[in-house]
């Protein structure tokens, strides 16, 4: 049902699949959005080595959550910034797709704590944090991206 990495040479090893989900800030979260267009945003992730999970959180409505709870099938990209070979000028970027299906996740001390976790991605204020999730628990919808197939591979542009 999944496709391959066609060139196999160019594939990621698992460790540098799960380097490159934790250490990126932001992916691009793909879907299907109104009158079935594809619908993709810069989103905010963590990602669970405990459950081989991706969350996200946000609002509880709007064009994403609308399209999600229509179709729970998505697709997320992460890359790093690449780099260079001495002064040659291809670059070489690492990506990673994730394939999935979404779940709502219900249980608010779940919610707190991966909240916690995708803000320590950004302060390691944790006074600030918590006074944050406190403030906006209420108001968050999180869900997480349960992967059914991931590829990652490096391009060298040309």
């Amino acid at each position: 049902m999944f496709r391959e990495v066609t060139r196999k040479k160019q594939v990621l090893s698992k460790e540098e699949v799960v380097g490159l989900l934790k250490k990126q800030l932001r992916g691009v979260l793909s879907m299907l959005g109104d009158d079935d267009y594809p619908y993709g945003l810069p989103i905010n992730h963590y990602y669970n080595e405990e459950d081989g999970c991706l969350y996200f959180h946000g609002g509880k409505t709007g064009h994403k959550i609308d399209s999600i709870r229509k179709h729970d099938k998505v697709s997320f990209c992460v890359y790093d910034e690449g780099y260079r070979i001495g002064d040659d000028w291809p670059l070489h970027i690492k990506s990673v797709i994730v394939f999935g299906k979404v779940e709502f996740v219900e249980d608010e001390k779940v919610v707190a704590k991966i909240s916690k976790e995708l803000s320590l991605k950004f302060t390691d204020d944790e006074k600030y944090i918590e006074e944050d999730i406190r403030n906006s628990l209420k108001n968050t919808l999180m869900f997480r991206l349960v992967p059914e197939h991931i590829t990652g591979k490096i391009v060298e542009e040309s």
